[in-house]
């Protein structure tokens, strides 16, 4: 697992995020809300969890899915 604190402007936050999420060997575990930082209006921060991607991990929630 990955731990990436992302700063920049809320528009370039939101870019990122679908680039992550539309990523097929990655899996975005959590995203948080931005944050304003201190001092100015402009940069915000995002803190993501990410993992790799792998087949047996898609196939066990397929069967999870199925099953439900």
């Amino acid at each position: 697992m990955l731990k990436i604190r992302l700063m920049g402007t809320k528009n370039n936050i939101k870019w990122f995020r679908k680039i992550l999420q539309g990523n097929p060997k990655l899996e975005v575990t959590e995203f948080s809300g931005l944050f304003p930082n201190k001092g100015t209006n402009k940069f915000y921060r995002a803190y993501v969890e990410i993992e790799k991607n792998t087949i047996k991990r898609k196939r066990q929630e397929e069967k999870r899915n199925y099953h439900v």
